[in-house]
């Protein structure tokens, strides 16, 4: 390979000598879940602005004009999805965003493997982020700071998840295991993040909150260059061989890329809850309680909020079922979760037909968050983990960071969608997202058996994997 340093196999881990664990875990685990909860944490903080921030203030007459290339942007974006309003192109933006922040971790995985290293990788986007962040504070710097953002978690996000698996031998059972504590550490980070970036986004000014995403992302770097030392190898050397794919791995990339395929339907319905979703709270719902109007970024504290604490129900429930032989496969805990968020989208339906046009009560979107976190807990947890298992280990981190393609997919169409919402009855949005998740449960289960197959992971898998 000329042009960068071989890649070596990547051994199994070893901890330095003497090293005790953290609960049966590695130390470098816990580095790695700081990280990504404080690498959430700004993320989540300036994505539950983002979309009331360009309807309501930054695309508005007098801001736009001052955004640097904006004009170029519009006319592109328009070229591809036709002419938009302000609303339709805040949520069009925003599917762009959310879509391609999941999509570049495909390049950053691929440089984290090849030429950098995961630690370098992980390390660099780490700093790009934090700079995009307080350019978000710039209103001419808008999409120079989207640039930069999409840029760093590109390659902060596929490396950082790869090294979760780095820590433990393939076999390992505590490997699903400390990918369910991984989870938490991204639910953490997006429970706080809109109760602390949106208040203050909201009530005291949007830059506020952007800055405090970026105070976040830098507390973030600061953590995972303190646990250097307790991270797993990169596996970089020069003059070495690069791995290489055997024939026999075809079959489960094949497995993994129609897994990937199915898994976008659900997030074409998650990806909603950062995007049409907060305007529809905005318009629709009744947010007084106590003589106080509830700030509208705090409804996606709750769905976060909801995963944690339903975390350590489904944690027990499938290790009842593991007890008595009755634990679903992964696939199938997937399936189930896309048909339980399907149920949550038609809470929303519900909510709507019973208020007959007046605003909906907060009963009916806190039943919708309750609901939606058990189908997250047994949909993405599971299906990353299953990423990192069944991928041939000479891709595993692209193919962790090609996991991601089904949230770029998924939120590039959901804000395709979002051009509807205000077009349509919000009975008949939310119906529409609620068929589209529940289409993936149904092919889920018609393919088991295939899939099954083609990812050589036999019988049901018993794992420990929530959120």
């Amino acid at each position: 390979m000329s042009g960068a340093a071989a890649v070596q196999p990547i051994a199994p881990f070893a901890p330095p000598a003497g090293e005790r664990t953290l609960f049966g875990h590695p130390r470098g685990l816990a580095y790695i879940v700081f990280t990504e909860a404080w690498e959430r944490f700004s993320f989540y903080g300036m994505q539950a602005l983002l979309v009331l921030y360009m309807a309501g203030y930054l695309l508005q007459p007098g801001h736009v004009d001052q955004v640097l290339g904006f004009a170029g942007y519009r006319h592109m974006v328009e070229a591809l999805f036709g002419p938009l309003s302000t609303q339709a192109l805040a949520t069009q933006t925003f599917g762009l965003y959310g879509g391609f922040v999941y999509l570049t971790p495909i390049f950053g995985g691929l440089l984290g493997d090849r030429v950098l290293g995961r630690t370098r990788a992980v390390t660099l986007g780490a700093a790009v982020m934090v700079a995009g962040h307080f350019l978000m504070a710039f209103e001419g710097a808008f999409l120079i700071a989207i640039l930069a953002l999409l840029v760093g978690c590109g390659l902060l996000k596929g490396n950082l998840a790869a090294q979760v698996g780095a820590l433990y031998p393939r076999d390992d059972p505590r490997r699903d295991r400390a990918f369910s504590i991984y989870y938490v550490g991204v639910n953490v980070g997006a429970a706080v993040a809109p109760l602390i970036c949106g208040t203050l986004g909201e009530l005291y000014g949007w830059h506020y909150g952007f800055s405090a995403a970026g105070v976040g992302m830098l507390i973030g770097l600061g953590v995972y260059l303190s646990g250097h030392r307790h991270l797993p190898p990169d596996g970089l050397a020069a003059g070495g061989e690069a791995p290489r794919l055997a024939r026999s791995d075809v079959r489960p990339i094949l497995g993994l890329l129609i897994v990937l395929a199915l898994v976008t339907l659900f997030w074409v319905a998650q990806t909603q809850v950062w995007n049409s979703y907060p305007l529809w709270v905005r318009d629709r719902v009744d947010r007084g309680l106590f003589g106080l109007s509830v700030p509208i970024t705090w409804f996606q504290s709750v769905d976060s909020i909801a995963v944690l604490l339903f975390a350590p129900v489904c944690m027990a429930i499938w290790r009842w079922q593991e007890r008595r032989r009755a634990e679903p496969s992964d696939l199938g805990k997937v399936a189930l979760g896309c048909a339980v968020f399907a149920a949550a989208c038609l809470w929303l339906v519900v909510g709507e037909t019973l208020s007959g046009g007046a605003r909906v009560p907060m009963l009916w979107p806190m039943l919708f968050h309750l609901t939606c976190a058990f189908g997250y807990l047994y949909v993405v947890p599971i299906a990353l983990a299953l990423f990192a298992r069944a991928a041939p280990a000479s891709v595993n981190a692209l193919m962790v960071s090609v996991y991601y393609v089904g949230i770029f997919l998924g939120s590039i169409a959901s804000g395709w969608l979002g051009r509807f919402y205000g077009t349509v009855p919000p009975s008949s949005f939310w119906a529409i997202h609620a068929a589209i998740v529940g289409a993936a449960a149904v092919l889920i289960v018609a393919l088991h058996r295939p899939l099954t197959r083609l990812l050589r992971i036999g019988a049901p898998h018993r794992s420990g994997v929530a959120s």
